[in-house]
């Protein structure tokens, strides 16, 4: 069993609010980690589970409020919360009903996926009592310095990073990517096409890490821009796709405005793009590009929660990979570069002189640290992403 460090925020704010939403992409481990919660009360009190999934635990909710009231001292987890939006309404009376009696915390775990639709709906409804948690896959800190290449190679998705070979992770992550384009999508966003969505997924793995066009993806896909642009909302709504913003810095000087879109896991990079092993993603064009989304999904997952994240880069060439706004500590720019020896061109150093961030890295695929340039620090990931994470005790 992997120690997830997200327990520890779920149980944070199971202590603080009546409803707490645990978030992500399918087969990331909510309901493992719901599951744990419940076998180790964790939380202090008895738990019930119910998956409403099943018919038998959605039939037990026909009156949710008679049901639910009568377990009020309880940890309620219910899985697949969007099998059942009707539910928002009657939980926030419940918790308005509960408040009255000094219940005001720990009532609800809500699990599902990050739908702008169970968004939407359970923030309208729960406005003020219901905090929202993400989990996605696993992360370096979690797996340890040791497996970071495996963790590149085939994602952070737990049955996909376990699998007892690089061919098995390669057959689990091209069904999963099958069972979202076929079933998941359809039931959570508007009805696409699979074979349309496969490709534009595709197409975003090819060019990982650049900037978005909506127009280039338009002619290859024959819709229209503003189709393109749906398609790729709904990705980042399921938490499979990274929009990353350009910094809006305030100098002289023309920035770049389009974002830079990335694939959220590597592993998944690799199998849209037919690479099954570690062989084939080195030799392949997109290795630079997924190195860098790997890091970048890192160190967002170590940082504080109101760190804001762009990268910087003008009409000229000057550019940063990543620029952290640390609350309280400045600017952090980071440099993401594959390899053991890891070179800063004139444009990273043009960039730091247009922002003047408080501290600079280049991260890079070795362990040591050691000073880069005047002011930069050549660092391992697994050591930045643990700085990084240090912020938030």
């Amino acid at each position: 069993m992997i120690e997830r460090r997200t327990l520890k925020t779920i149980l944070d704010r199971l202590a603080q609010f009546p409803a707490v939403a645990l978030l992500g992409p399918r087969q990331t481990g909510k309901t493992t980690l719901a599951e744990r919660i419940a076998a180790q009360a964790l939380t202090g009190r008895e738990t019930v589970y119910l998956d409403l999934e099943a018919t038998a635990d959605r039939a037990k909710l026909a009156d949710p409020a008679l049901y639910l009231a009568a377990r009020e001292d309880k940890l309620v987890i219910l899985d697949e919360i969007q099998r059942a939006p009707d539910l928002f309404h009657a939980l926030r009376s419940l918790i308005d009903s509960g408040r009255r009696r000094d219940r005001r915390s720990g009532r609800f775990l809500l699990l599902g996926p990050a739908s702008m639709d169970l968004l939407r709906q359970s923030g309208e409804s729960l406005a003020g009592r219901i905090a929202y948690v993400e989990l996605g896959p696993l992360d370096i800190l979690e797996t340890g310095a040791a497996d970071s290449n495996t963790l590149w190679n085939r994602g952070g998705f737990p049955d996909s990073f376990l699998a007892a070979a690089d061919a098995a992770s390669a057959v689990w992550r091209e069904s999963f990517i099958r069972t979202y384009l076929e079933r998941d999508i359809p039931q959570l966003g508007p009805r696409i096409p699979a074979e349309i969505l496969r490709r534009f997924w595709t197409m975003l793995a090819h060019a990982q890490g650049g900037l978005f066009n909506a127009s280039q993806y338009a002619r290859a896909l024959a819709v229209d821009g503003k189709t393109v642009a749906s398609y790729l909302d709904l990705m980042v709504d399921l938490l499979l796709i990274r929009r990353l913003p350009p910094l809006h810095a305030n100098v002289r000087k023309r920035l770049v405005k389009s974002p830079k879109v990335f694939l959220r896991d590597s592993g998944i990079v690799h199998t849209l793009l037919g690479l099954d092993d570690p062989e084939a993603v080195l030799g392949h064009p997109v290795a630079g590009g997924s190195w860098e989304g790997f890091v970048l999904e890192n160190l967002l997952k170590a940082a504080p929660d109101r760190a804001r994240a762009s990268f910087y880069r003008t009409a000229a060439g000057a550019e940063i990979d990543l620029v952290l706004e640390m609350p309280g500590r400045g600017l952090w720019a980071v440099e993401i570069k594959r390899g053991l020896a890891p070179r800063l061109e004139r444009g990273f150093h043009s960039a730091r002189e247009d922002i003047r961030p408080e501290r600079s890295f280049v991260v890079y695929s070795g362990q040591d640290r050691y000073p880069a340039a005047e002011g930069v620090e050549a660092i391992g990931l697994h050591e930045l992403a643990g700085e990084i994470r240090a912020l938030n005790r």
